[in-house]
């Protein structure tokens, strides 16, 4: 999942993008709307987490301005109040949920998964393909009974081949989904990242390589 994080308390921005990062998914972080909204000119992002008082260009400009293009993109509004109309008025604008600070990180990271699975064709909170059953929220892997411990980046990359149904995902779009604008596009940190997920996986292999093409479960 590729998430944008717009916030100009860059100690709480920084760590909400730490947290997230943690949770296996690609997050870029920006200061004020005016780069939130070079941003999403730029990249497709699932879900933005947006605070609403922003510096240079206000979170509601930005908000409209995502639901103006028309982006399957959802906004997760952040506002340091607490007030009903507030929130209603954040609705309004176009957000897809709202919450206000502080707030329990979990609560954070519940909400952006629930509004990740709003962004493509509805699919259950537990992945099944090929024996694998894999759970986002509890971040837990099986095959066929056995847990499989992976790190974040392993995690991620197999979540969005099970999300494709065994659709071909490119190396581009693997690499658009589980890291960040700061990875290098022509580096190999796919191909490593896919072998070391088949060797954890184990056998009989289940990530099928499609010459030229990209990668599928």
């Amino acid at each position: 999942m590729r998430v944008l994080v717009v916030e100009d308390e860059q100690l709480l921005a920084d760590a909400v993008a730490t947290g997230l990062r943690r949770e296996a998914m690609a997050v870029d972080v920006v200061y004020d709307g005016a780069a939130a909204l070079e941003r999403i000119g730029v990249n497709d992002y699932d879900v933005v987490v947006l605070d609403r008082d922003l510096p240079l260009v206000h979170g509601d400009d930005v908000c409209r301005r995502i639901v103006e293009l028309g982006m399957p993109t959802r906004v997760l509004m952040l506002t340091a109040s607490g007030d009903v109309s507030d929130r209603v008025e954040g609705l309004e604008l176009g957000a897809d949920d709202y919450l206000p600070k502080p707030f329990a990180f979990t609560e954070l990271t519940a909400r952006v998964r629930a509004l990740g699975r709003r962004t493509t064709v509805p699919l259950p909170p537990v992945l099944e393909r090929a024996g694998i059953k894999l759970d986002p929220n509890r971040r837990e892997v099986f095959r066929d009974g056995r847990e499989i411990q992976l790190a974040p980046k392993e995690f991620a990359v197999l979540e969005v081949l099970m999300r494709s149904e065994g659709a071909v995902v490119s190396a581009e779009q693997l690499l658009e989904k589980a890291w960040d604008e700061n990875t290098d596009p022509f580096t190999n940190v796919v191909r490593v990242t896919v072998m070391t997920l088949r060797r954890k996986l184990g056998e009989p292999p289940v990530i099928v390589t499609v010459p030229g093409s990209g990668y599928r479960i």
